[in-house]
């Protein structure tokens, strides 16, 4: 017994270091830290980490290592940066991120995302611009799940989705950078709102071209249970419903989308719609009320001339 006791000591010995061989270590990493050797000084951190762990003497300087580790990730990143080897340095920069993670470094992990995003922006730039928008897409989701605050990368993401076809997809992502607040996105919010606009457009006129008014509302309800306040699909809506001769839905979502609308051509085109729906259901006060309202654009002079038919 005596014998395995020793054995069990010495095996102890041999896998624990003592907190002055620790700190002599940690001493070592910091000094190629120092000069810039960081594969050198990670491999010495983890040592420290990874033996003094379950040392109470040696908590200082495991503490410290656990906070310079992320560090030497982050830094052999940008070194692959600066030699253009983005795979090496999303790596390491990926590393930093899950270390800094692991030991409670928030702002340090977001810095590591934040580049991380960066490069996939870079390297899924020649597809995009090449218009190889499966490719770029799948480049640009990398980066959107590292760093969703890349706007400028969000955008190409979005749209890339949208070239595909690919129109629910693309939406969501202009939107969460629509939602966006800060005044730094504000260019960036302008512009998903106005692709928003663009592509939403566009595929309803594809719908259209296709009779598919019923898919125009299933499209538009579910933008709308994201937001309620989105105009562009309260327009679009009442306009399918208005095709599909379905006046009694106009009639009740007409006035509250004409409500949010911020141009008067569109304010007008759903009030005209809604004064049109009240003439079918032959609702004369109601609808001339209706008609009164459409002031600008295309609508005004139909209104006009209904207006001119209800008054005889």
């Amino acid at each position: 017994m005596k014998k395995l006791f020793v054995s069990v000591i010495a095996l102890l010995a041999a896998v624990s270091l003592s907190a002055q061989d620790l700190t002599a270590l940690f001493n070592e990493a910091v000094a190629s830290y120092s000069a810039k050797d960081f594969a050198g000084a990670a491999a010495k951190f983890e040592q420290v980490i990874d033996q003094g762990m379950d040392s109470e003497e040696a908590a200082s300087v495991v503490a410290t290592a656990k906070k310079t580790l992320p560090m030497c990730y982050f830094m052999l990143g940008g070194a692959g940066v600066k030699a253009k080897n983005y795979d090496e340095a999303v790596k390491n920069f990926t590393k930093s991120a899950e270390l800094a993670e692991l030991y409670g470094d928030m702002n340090q992990m977001a810095k590591a995302k934040g580049w991380e995003a960066k490069i996939y922006h870079i390297q899924g730039g020649d597809a995009f611009n090449n218009k190889d928008y499966a490719t770029a897409s799948e480049i640009f989701a990398k980066g959107y799940a590292a760093d969703p605050d890349n706007t400028g990368m969000a955008l190409n993401l979005a749209m890339s989705y949208c070239e595909m076809g690919e129109y629910a997809k693309g939406m969501e992502i202009y939107e969460a950078i629509a939602a966006k607040t800060h005044p730094k996105y504000a260019e960036d919010v302008a512009k998903a709102q106005e692709m928003m606009a663009l592509y939403t457009n566009n595929h309803v006129a594809k719908l259209q071209a296709a009779s598919d008014f019923d898919g125009i509302i299933v499209m538009a309800d579910a933008l709308l249970e994201k937001n309620p306040a989105n105009a562009l699909a309260q327009n679009v809506r009442v306009q399918a419903y208005a095709n599909k001769k379905d006046y009694t839905k106009v009639i009740e979502l007409a006035e509250a989308a004409a409500a949010i609308q911020t141009d008067p051509e569109d304010q007008s085109l759903m009030y005209y719609l809604l004064g049109a729906a009240y003439n079918a259901k032959e609702m004369k006060p109601q609808a001339i009320a209706a008609f009164k309202k459409v002031t600008a654009g295309p609508a005004a002079g139909n209104a006009k001339t209904a207006l001119a038919e209800l008054s005889k």
